[in-house]
């Protein structure tokens, strides 16, 4: 009988409709495998060209037995706001949206088929994990209960942390593009911040979709290859 796999943990964020980087990281980058855990931290659409293909990519995971566990950012909020209120409809167009309805062949996010709007939907704002707190934005720590803060998880771009207040844990988000140099720096921090601005690819220091490894610490880049 085969010895099982080394279970790895890795955590993905701001994949902003950059569906070829996405798959190229998860294959050739990470080799992702059904023993692994595949933490996402939000931002899967708009901006970038393949939205509804990167939904298709983690839906398709989830019903292959791979142990994929996202968390919802601020895109994913916008665009389920924006079905049922036309001036957040605005906001989110201002903000990247008609990239994802382009990639559906639709005009309104009202049309998107129900289960991708389930799969967004069913996503918490936040994972806590032994070591790691998971979340798209930051944590409002002035709150005795950092978590009551809807607005803090899906926007914030704090870099404090009271690891106190939640275990002792470090805390992981994205929501804000680093140069490779700065994620690599706050490795050794408690605030750890990994987008990489996958969809500004041109920009200096951006344009990769990033990956870490919570056990090892290791970072992977993959430099994005859907322009």
């Amino acid at each position: 009988m085969k010895t099982p796999r080394y279970s790895r943990r890795f955590v993905v964020p701001d994949i902003h409709g950059c569906s070829r980087t996405l798959d190229r990281l998860l294959g050739e980058g990470i080799g992702l495998t059904r023993s692994d855990d595949l933490y996402l931290l939000g931002d899967y659409i708009d901006r970038g060209p393949g939205s509804r293909e990167v939904l298709d990519i983690l839906r398709g995971l989830v019903l292959k037995g791979y142990r994929v566990w996202p968390v919802r950012g601020n895109h994913e909020e916008m665009f389920l706001n924006g079905c049922r209120d036309r001036e957040l409809f605005r906001v989110w167009m201002l903000n990247g949206g008609g990239a994802t309805l382009a990639s559906f062949g639709v005009e309104d996010p009202c049309e998107v088929p129900p289960a991708y709007r389930r799969f967004l939907e069913e996503m918490p704002l936040y994972r806590i994990l032994p070591d790691f707190v998971l979340v798209h934005g930051s944590l409002n720590f002035a709150l005795p209960d950092p978590f009551a803060d809807r607005e803090a998880m899906l926007w914030s771009r704090s870099l404090e942390v009271r690891r106190e207040k939640i275990g002792g844990r470090r805390l992981i988000g994205g929501h804000t593009p680093m140069t490779r140099e700065a994620i690599a720096r706050g490795l050794a921090t408690d605030r750890i911040v990994l987008d990489n601005g996958c969809v500004y690819a041109g920009e200096a220091g951006l344009g990769s979709l990033a990956a870490l490894e919570l056990d090892s610490m290791a970072l992977y880049f993959q430099e994005n290859i859907d322009r």
